[in-house]
Parts: structure tokens; sequence; C-alpha cells
């Protein structure tokens, strides 16, 4: 049962603060540069040609000669899709006529791309029509409907206009006619790729239309019934994409039954994009033995195969969950729509039972991996979030080839751009959340918030660099409205006031519960001082070593701030740490740190019989988000000490 749900969108409006700067960021450089890409028009990019694909379809359908064809990833639809999402987001925030224009001509030529029956993907239109729903395994059919069904829903939300909501319900009954029928061998498939699920839920709540709840519990409850169907759908036909081997239940999410899954396996992506679909299932049905598994899965993660950025998957190798305590630095996968996805599902948990161990695992993820995932200027990204670089060995080793020390324009398998632009535009949603009585905020976005419950509450901060955070009551609905704050579990300490006065409220699972009445003043302080983060010494690679935290911020050190050179540098954990002051300059404005520490200096042999001598130095620390905004050099997060 769902205790809370996320707010309307349009519910927040912001002027000002870190998130509100991003946002805008997304609005001015973001979307426009991500669009030229989708054209085929950033000099200096990867290809992408997901609008031109979508043109020919269209041609395709017409008989027409479809030009230059299909080109790009079998997923490439979903670029256009998540741009869309989050054009659409982004549209709340800031309208703009223009914009939506573009994105309403877009959407025109997505239209015509659907076949009559409702059949919508580029791929299979323009190359394969003859072998639709053939190759699950690889053929990301139901992917690709997923997000575009994600973005439908999105932009009716934010315009009111329905023609892409229209095409993604023909799109997704067609899906029902085609997966639902009992005769059929289609009646015990499931997506390659999860994603769909979470997709048709979003439709269910912005249509009403039960068809879509029924198809989204189906493709969760048949998944790893047989755990056997992609080699069985493989034995049926002559064709393939990427002639993959289906013999890894694991990466594909299918080895076993929702239901009785424990551990976080496979391909990372998947595995938290499904997670998310069963969480909100299980509340939207009172499902408890599917709130269960999400419950031992989400355990999984977080206190055995989650890094400290909030980075998950660990392994190159079917970019994936590896084993409980596996979490190498260098190697580190994390990739940005990993954590993007493990916000989804903290968010998905966090409706059924509101707890600080949910917001604080999503706040984690937000302000260090997912932002990290962004170059400041927008223009540039990763795909890969490692905990440590060197270069000469990131990008170049064979072992490090996918470690890369500095963001590349786009990609070739370019999901984590938009998916980036798509979760910052929709950043409230996250932040803040409602049922009839109670208005919780789970992160801190300076903004108003027009709650449905009837409250009305305007939180200033300029968190995550300064810990005071402001809430005004405006309004209230009735005498037994209260707010529920969260308090994270980093701060150690921390004050509640209200109207100047110490406030009395109820603390609950890491959220403190007051009520509020019209014209009251709330003000939650917390610990701003940083902190050291000691690893479990059941994490080989990292025994021995610490981090530095302030507030939700991992820090990290690059060689640009310490003569070029970090490997020789180790923490004195009975030193102080400074706090710098706010630098605007300093990587897009940010807060410096200087560690006492000490330098060890040894000989040039490769392995000498000579202690070391540790000579006493200043360290200087920034935000991880920040990291690889000055050029090439070294990076690291986890340092010995002494």
């Amino acid at each position: 049962m769902k205790i809370q749900n996320q707010i309307n969108l349009k519910s927040f409006s912001s002027q000002d603060g870190f998130i509100f700067n991003y946002q805008k960021l997304i609005k001015d450089v973001v979307l426009p540069y991500q669009y030229q890409v989708l054209n085929d028009n950033a000099e200096g990019a990867e290809k992408s040609h997901v609008i031109k694909n979508f043109i020919n379809a269209g041609k395709a359908l017409l008989n027409q000669d479809v030009d230059d064809g299909f080109y790009g990833m079998v997923f490439q639809d979903s670029d256009a899709a998540k741009w869309l999402e989050a054009v659409a987001y982004s549209l709340v925030v800031f309208p703009d006529k223009e914009l939506e224009k573009i994105a309403d001509d877009l959407i025109c030529i997505i239209k015509n791309a659907q076949d009559k029956d409702g059949y919508l993907n580029t791929y299979y239109t323009i190359k394969d029509s003859d072998k639709r729903w053939t190759n699950l395994h690889e053929g990301h059919e139901l992917y690709c409907a997923g997000h575009m069904m994600e973005a439908a829903c999105a932009y009716y939300e934010a315009t009111g206009k329905d023609t892409l909501l229209k095409v993604m319900e023909k799109n997704a009954e067609h899906i029902y006619s085609v997966f639902m029928n009992k005769d059929s061998f289609l009646f015990q498939a499931y997506p390659g790729h999860p994603e769909v699920e979470l997709a048709l839920l979003k439709m269910y709540k912005t249509t009403k239309n039960k068809h879509f709840l029924e198809l989204a519990e189906h493709f969760i409850n048949v998944r790893g019934e047989n755990p056997q169907f992609f080699a069985d759908e493989k034995a049926k036909r002559t064709w393939s994409v990427w002639n993959s081997i289906p013999d890894n239940g694991e990466y594909a999410q299918n080895a076993k039954p929702v239901r009785e899954q424990s551990d976080a396996t496979g391909h990372s992506v998947r595995a938290v994009y499904l997670y998310d679909s069963m969480a909100d299932l299980a509340g939207l049905t009172d499902d408890v033995e599917l709130k269960n598994a999400c419950k031992r899965l989400w355990h999984s993660i977080t206190q055995k195969r989650m890094y400290i950025t909030g980075g998950i998957g660990s392994t190159v190798h079917g970019e994936a969950f590896s084993v409980d305590y596996d979490l190498p630095n260098d190697t580190a996968y994390c990739e940005t729509c990993a954590s993007i996805g493990l916000m989804f599902f903290a968010s998905k948990m966090l409706e059924m039972d509101v707890n600080n161990e949910y917001a604080d695992v999503m706040e984690k993820a937000f302000y260090n991996t997912v932002l990290a995932g962004m170059q400041l200027d927008g223009k540039k990204f990763f795909y890969v979030n490692p905990l440590e670089i060197i270069p000469g060995i990131a990008g170049v080793a064979q072992t490090h080839k996918h470690d890369l020390p500095q963001r590349p324009q786009w990609y070739a398998c370019a999901c984590c751009p938009p998916n980036v632009a798509r979760l910052i535009s929709s950043f409230a949603q996250y932040a803040y959340g409602e049922n009839d009585k109670t208005s919780f905020c789970h992160l801190y976005a300076d903004g108003k918030i027009n709650f449905n419950n009837g409250n009305q509450i305007i939180c200033k901060t300029k968190y995550p660099y300064e810990f005071d955070v402001k809430f005004e009551v405006c309004d209230v609905k009735n005498q037994n409205s209260e707010f529920a704050i969260r308090i994270p579990s980093w701060s150690k300490k921390f004050t509640i006031t209200k109207n100047g006065k110490k406030a009395t409220y109820e603390l609950k699972n890491g959220y403190a519960y007051i009520s509020i009445c019209k014209g009251d003043e709330i003000l939650l302080q917390l610990d701003s001082n940083p902190y050291f983060v000691y690893p479990s010494t059941k994490i080989p690679d990292l025994n021995g070593n610490v981090a530095i935290c302030r507030g939700p911020l991992v820090y990290c050190m690059e060689s640009v701030d310490n003569n070029e050179d970090i490997l020789s540098l180790c923490v004195n954990t009975n030193g102080k740490i400074k706090v710098l002051p706010f630098e605007q300059d300093l990587l897009s404005g940010t807060t410096p740190l200087l560690i006492d520490g000490y330098k060890i200096i040894q000989d040039e042999d490769l392995y000498s019989f000579e202690k070391p001598k540790f000579v006493k130095t200043k360290i200087k620390a920034v935000p991880y988000y920040t990291w690889g905004n000055r050029g090439i050099n070294q990076m690291k997060v986890w340092f010995s000490y002494k």
C-alpha cells in the first residue's frame, strides 16, 4: 500500500537555488545542444540520426524511398523519447513556445512513423518489418516503446496536448493484443530489457486504462517463469542483432521469478528499471510478496553492491553487478543511467515506506554520480563514472578502456545524456511527496510547493553547500495538517525550530513530523562539518582507505589542485578538515576542502627496501560531481590514511 505519492510537477515552482540553476542549464544549453545532436548538426559529436530514422520510417510506411535508411543502435528511438520527456518537464518549469513548437513538430514526425496497427519502431519498420516481435532478447522494441510512453505521459501532463499520448495508447493496445493472447507463444514472453513495465504503469495512472495495468503486471509476473524463453525464442528464428547467446539469466533478469529474487544481479540498468516497476506495482496492488522481494533487492544493492557515490554496476562485463563487496575504484562501471534508475527505485520504495534510508540513497546518487555524468557546461557526458582516474592507464590499458579521463560529446549508445536531462528537469517529483494529511520533504529544493492536500510551503535553501533549510507555510487545508522533513543519516546533529522556538515533532524512520499552521516558519539546521567515511573491511579494494564527505557531497582529489600528484598523498584522520570559502569562479561555484595529510616520499625504484618518509602537507579536495572539468588529470575518491 502506498503511504504517499510524488507531487505533480506543476505543483512546484522555483526562481533560485542549486537545482534551479541546473534546470536552467538544461533548458538553455543541454536541450538545444542535444536537439542538434539528434539532428546530426553538432560538430564533433557522435552521429545520432534518430530524428531522420523517424522520418525514414514514415516514408517506409508509404512505400517511399527511405533515403539513407536506418542508422544507429536497435534502441536508437529511445534517445528521442527521453529528449522529449526532458522537454516536457522543462516546459513546466520554463514555459517556452519555441521549444514547445520544436517538440510538437517532432511528435508529428513520430506519429507519421506509426503503422496502422499501432506498431512503432524505426529499426524494424525500415529494416526488418517481417521480424517484429521475434527477438525480444536483443530487439528492444518494448524498451523503445516504454520510453516513448513515458514521454507521452510527461508531455500530456505538461502541455495538455494528447497527440503523442494517443499514439502511445494505440501502441500499448497493440502490444496488449500481441502479448496477452493466451494461445500465442508470446504469452509467456517478457522484455529483454525491462522498461516498458514502469512505463505502462505511468500510462495506467495517466489514462486509467486497466489494460495497461494488466499488461505491466503480466510482464512482471511472467518474467523468469520460463527462464529458457529467450533460448526458445532464438531457436525459432534464423537471424540476430548482436549474435548474443541467451544463456545468462542473471544478465537479463530472468533467472528466476521476480518474487524469488534476493540478490541484485546482472545488467544494472535492467535491474533497477525492473525493481522500480516491481515497487510501483506492489504499491498499487498491495502485493506484500512483491514488496518483500523489493526490500531484499534494495538491501542487496545498498548494503553490499553500491559505491559511496551511489554508483551501481561494478563491472564493464555486462555493465553489471558483480558479487558482494566487489567494488573496485579504477575499473568501476557505475553507468549514469543505473544511478538514475536507482533513484527511480528509491522513490517508489519511499511511496510504500517513508524511511530516510531510501531518500538518503536517492540523494547520494543524484549529487554524486548523476551530476558527475554531465560536464558543468552541459555539453559533454560520462557513461561510466569511476572513482579513480590515472591518465596513461585510464582509457588506455585494456582493463581500463571503459574508464575515460574526460567526458565525450556524445555516444553511439547515448542512453545516459538525455536521461540526465529528464531527471534533473523533473527533480521536484523526487524531492517532495504528499498524502491527504501530510506533505513530505525528501530532498531539499529551493522553491514553492502547492501540495494537492491544500498545504502551500516555500523552501529556501542554498543546499548542498549550506545546511540551513527554511520552510514558510503559506497555507494549510485543515488544522490537522503536518509536514514531514527528512533528517539525513549523515547529519550527526540537527536542530529544528518553529517560529523561533524549539519545535515539537515526532521523529519516525528518519523523518521529523511537525504539525503546521498558516504563517509558520520552520528552520532545519543540519550538520555542516565535513566527515570521514570508512569502508567495510569486506571490500578488498578499500582496506586501509578513507573518503571525505560534506553533507551529501562526496569529495575527491584532483592533481590539478595538488601539484599534479595525488598518488603519493595520504590523509591524516587525526588532523583538521578546513572548509574553504565558497568560490563562485571555481567549477561553476563550489566549496573546496583543505585536509591535513602527508606526502609520501620514496626513491624511484619500482620496489624499494627503504621505508618511505611522510612529510606533512595540505590536500585540496573538490566535490566528486565536478571532477574532469579542468582538463585531463589524476582523480581519487578513496585515500590511504595515517
